[in-house]
């Protein structure tokens, strides 16, 4: 057992909120270690994500807290243009990179010294490192751990499968039967991509979905500030329904509820489209329903029609393990790890316990939990 470190505040995940939490802390000269299980900080950004992804958002809702996105940065910036400001934002607050490759197995807090304790691994030496804190900050994110679906005979699939936060880009899968599953904006460019590298690309659309233009988003995201979400739900439906028509003949719905709805209800994102449409309705990306099941290379879909794949790449998101090292979470967190109270009462639990970036509100409500929390601190130290 290695020497017990004692601090003001744990974070826990050095992404964009956990960055975003330890900024705001160092502005208010709060004493904090931020514990990252993977080698770099944002590492999402770093390492698990396609070439071709930008921001879906203007700039100015994806700035963290205490340093605007450069003027010279273009509107919807870049894999690597994003990556930049987040180790420009790391430098400027000196977040220290020391307590990278530590994952957390253990935390709970001790009512008699009013401390949590957190045990976590070090991943280069294999021992546990034990850390103690007043107040303790979950900031491992909504896109923790990759996760695949269970689909009956996945394991007699004879070509390559894979997450996508192992695609890169399409280059390699020129002339190949490529099947995309997940509809979400990681699937819709994936496929984009992959069409525009010659691949034969499918994907699945299992459930309705919205579909926006970036324009269209930032005018919702505008108007939402001067009117009710019904009024810029139904405004936004009509200028999708009107730029893209009827999408129910290439085999895409969209939903009953509206878009900024779905989003803040359930976390559900509209899909932001950046050319995968027009790929649809020239036939080069072929929309298939869910799957049933899959036997060798050939797989069976629900309308029942049955194709032969080289690839599947699963865009179906992530599930989050807080449950597993996270005890005395119940005032705050649910079972799969997302906020129980609704926005914006569901950044703080019990015990000094806090959670940042976990109300489904992007990088805006990641910089918002940041100062709710950093300021809280600050009223109890």
């Amino acid at each position: 057992m290695a020497e017990q470190t004692e601090t003001t505040v744990i974070i826990v995940g050095g992404g964009p909120s956990g960055l975003a939490t330890a900024a705001y802390l160092h502005h208010l000269s709060i004493p904090y270690i931020l514990l990252e299980r993977e080698d770099c900080f944002a590492s999402l950004w770093q390492k698990y994500s396609y070439d071709r992804v930008h921001l879906h958002l203007a700039k100015q809702f994806c700035e963290l807290p205490l340093m605007p996105i450069p003027q010279n940065y273009p509107t919807y910036l870049s894999k690597n243009q994003f990556t930049r400001y987040l180790n420009d934002y790391v430098s400027r607050f000196g977040i220290d990179p020391t307590h990278c490759r530590r994952k957390v197995e253990t935390a709970s807090y001790d009512e008699i010294a009013g401390k949590w304790k957190i045990g976590a691994r070090n991943l280069k030496s294999g021992e546990i490192e034990e850390y103690r804190s007043r107040f303790l900050v979950v900031a491992t994110g909504e896109t923790c751990d990759a996760s695949i679906p269970k689909v009956e005979g996945l394991e007699s699939f004879d070509g390559e499968v894979l997450h996508s936060t192992k695609f890169k880009n399409g280059g390699r899968f020129w002339g190949e039967n490529v099947l995309v599953v997940g509809s979400g904006n990681s699937g819709m460019e994936i496929a984009l991509d992959l069409a525009n590298c010659g691949a034969k690309t499918s994907i699945v659309v299992r459930s309705p979905i919205h579909i926006l233009s970036r324009g269209m988003a930032y005018a919702g995201l505008v108007l939402l500030k001067y009117l009710p979400l019904k009024w810029v739900d139904s405004l936004v439906t009509i200028m999708s329904k009107v730029v893209f028509g009827d999408l129910t003949k290439y085999g895409i719905q969209r939903p009953k509820e509206g878009p900024f709805a779905l989003k803040v209800k359930y976390g559900k994102y509209p899909v932001i489209d950046v050319g995968t449409l027009h790929k649809i309705k020239t036939g080069e990306i072929q929309v298939l329903p869910g799957i049933k099941s899959i036997k060798g290379n050939n797989v069976l879909f629900e309308n029942g029609k049955e194709y032969p794949f080289d690839v599947m790449v699963f865009a179906t998101g992530f599930k989050r393990s807080t449950k597993e090292w996270l005890n005395g979470y119940d005032s705050l967190l649910t079972d799969d790890g997302l906020p129980k109270q609704s926005f914006p009462n569901h950044w703080k639990g019990q015990n000094g316990l806090y959670c940042a970036g976990l109300a489904r509100r992007g990088l805006y409500g990641a910089a918002m939990d940041a100062q709710n929390i950093a300021h809280d601190v600050k009223t109890l130290v």
